[in-house]
């Protein structure tokens, strides 16, 4: 079994890794590098795993005119900067003690030690210089058959760290065979460990969360979280419904996957905070949740929110109640984006001043968009 691609060929790994198997140590990609290749999927980032400790890496590194950033240094992981690309290279390791967020580890000499202590088997994948995949814990024929399964006992894997409960959901729902449905005693594992979730940091959990969101399909996946009690213990009030729907829409319409819009479509209490987003994205997500249940048209939110907001609220109306989209969408979309209300406040003046005007001014836009904002400045002001 081989993997190839672009980012095998990338100058600053093959150089790194030529270095550190001249020193005498073992060198090789692991993780979503080979993963994703195997999958024919984009690779975006590089890890190497190597026999070698930090500070003989960063020694071996500078030999090889290479820059290293202790980012992880702790947990064995130097970041070593190639032809300005992050390389990120750990050390094998082994869990030494574990409490649920957090690991103590120990360096590694053998890779299989190192497959052990992690998440999942396709993760679990390494691949020398030239391709040749090393295979410790039988992660290939899991990526072929697109089954995430955990390595080992689901149950002791998810007591090392809670938030492999929502990884593995997340991961289903990127990789995992969608007709094939989700392994039992994983499930059951991550229901009986779902308690585990809330020592966990908000920040942690909403990455998570918009993680899996954007997934081609993340609809099965959300629906077994509901179904084993997940998805409303970190965000009560949440509903997978109407999510399949909008999946189902999004195709219709050729919209990409946008985790943000998703998490509108599910709901919840306290949505923002729970997960920790970020001010610009707290503030989409309650603009579209807020139109959503408003009683404004397509065509006076086009007006209002310019025309994309627009469409994705109609989008979880009709996912709402499972129906199809308007057939006339389009054009009312369009007539409301290009409308222009055609008063101002000094239109009003002298007869109208200070609040007044602002009183007037909204009587005026209420008429105007009732009449499908046809009515002339004249009309408005007669």
């Amino acid at each position: 079994m081989r993997v190839d691609g672009p980012w095998r060929h990338d100058p600053g790994a093959q150089r790194l890794m030529a270095a550190l198997t001249a020193a005498g140590h073992r060198a090789l990609f692991v993780g979503g590098c080979v993963r994703n290749a195997a999958l024919g999927a984009p690779v975006d980032d590089i890890d190497i795993a190597t026999d070698a400790v930090p500070d003989r890496v960063a020694d071996i590194a500078a030999r090889a005119g290479l820059r290293t950033v202790p980012t992880g240094i702790a947990h064995g992981t130097l970041t070593v900067v190639a032809d300005h690309r992050p390389l990120e290279v750990t050390t094998f390791r082994r869990d030494v003690e574990t409490d649920g967020r957090h690991a103590v580890v120990a360096f590694a000499t053998d890779v299989a030690e190192d497959a052990a202590r992690r998440d999942f088997t396709m993760n679990a994948l390494y691949a020398e210089a030239d391709g040749q995949v090393v295979d410790p814990l039988g992660g290939w024929s899991d990526l072929e058959a697109r089954r995430v399964r955990f390595v080992g006992r689901a149950a002791a894997r998810i007591a090392e760290d809670y938030l492999r409960i929502l990884r593995y959901f997340r991961f289903h729902a990127w990789y995992g065979d969608p007709e094939g449905g989700i392994d039992a005693e994983a499930l059951a594992a991550c229901a009986e460990g779902a308690e585990g979730l809330e020592r966990l940091s908000s920040e942690r959990v909403g990455r998570e969360m918009l993680k899996l969101l954007a997934a081609p399909d993340p609809a099965p996946s959300a629906s077994s979280m509901a179904g084993a009690g997940i998805l409303a213990r970190i965000l009560p009030g949440a509903d997978a419904a109407a999510l399949a729907p909008l999946v189902h829409l999004e195709g219709v319409l050729s919209l990409a996957p946008d985790a943000v819009r998703r998490l509108a479509c599910l709901g919840g209490e306290e949505v923002a905070g729970r997960l920790r987003l970020s001010r610009r994205t707290a503030r989409r997500l309650a603009t579209l949740r807020e139109a959503t249940r408003s009683e404004a048209g397509a065509a006076e939110n086009a007006w209002r929110l310019g025309l994309e907001t627009a469409r994705e609220v109609e989008l979880l109306r009709a996912a709402a109640f499972s129906a199809p989209l308007p057939a006339d969408l389009q054009s009312q979309l369009d007539r409301g984006a290009r409308a222009v209300f055609p008063v101002r406040g000094a239109d009003l003046a002298p007869r109208h001043r200070g609040a007044a005007i602002g009183r007037r001014l909204r009587e005026l836009e209420r008429d105007w968009i009732a009449s499908g904002f046809t009515l002339t400045r004249d009309d408005l002001l007669g």
